[in-house]
């Protein structure tokens, strides 16, 4: 009769080691750890990487203030409910019925949607309108998230480009209108 000898389990090598971001990634922005430690998916703490978004960086540099951050994020979530980004994927909640679409089929959006929609109306015309740089650079920096050298390079302004020192300008200027507009209207 045989023995059995105890079977060890190896650890692979990647259960004990970090995951650290790809160079991909880190060539894509500002990326950090978490301060504190979180649950992950089952339950064990773990601190993961996020990206640090234009509002982040511009606190932490003294560009603007505490509010004026505040002001811009609550302006993206603004934005984010009343569902202006262009990009959209499919709702699998809905049963799909031939080729009709929801916006053909006279479906009107939520009344919680239009109230976030008539917020960032109102804020975009407190950063003077849609047409103007402030309101333009809410519109794709902050609700949109693309980077302020993005805006700088591919939008301009009035049929000219900037910088993205002036794109910075712009923003912050704006910031400083909405948090008075949110200031006002709360």
């Amino acid at each position: 009769m045989q023995r059995h000898r105890p079977v060890r389990v190896a650890r692979s090598a990647e259960e004990g080691a970090e995951i650290s971001p790809t160079p991909e990634r880190c060539r894509n922005g500002v990326i950090e750890r978490l301060e504190r430690p979180i649950g992950d998916d089952k339950g064990r703490p773990s601190r993961p990487y996020r990206s640090v978004d234009t509002l982040a960086v511009m606190e932490r540099r003294d560009s603007i203030t505490a509010g004026m951050r505040q002001a811009g994020e609550d302006f993206r979530a603004c934005f984010a409910t009343a569902q202006l980004d262009p990009l959209k994927a499919f709702d699998i909640s809905r049963a799909r019925v031939g080729r009709v679409s929801a916006s053909s089929s006279g479906e009107q959006p939520s009344i919680h949607i239009e109230r976030a929609r008539e917020m960032v109306w109102r804020a975009l015309l407190a950063a003077g309108g849609p047409d103007s740089a402030g309101g333009s650079c809410l519109w794709h920096v902050l609700g949109w998230e693309r980077s302020l050298k993005e805006c700088a390079l591919e939008l301009g302004w009035s049929g000219r480009r900037v910088s993205q020192e002036t794109a910075s300008g712009i923003l912050i200027a704006a910031l400083g209108a909405l948090e008075a507009h949110f200031a006002k209207h709360r």
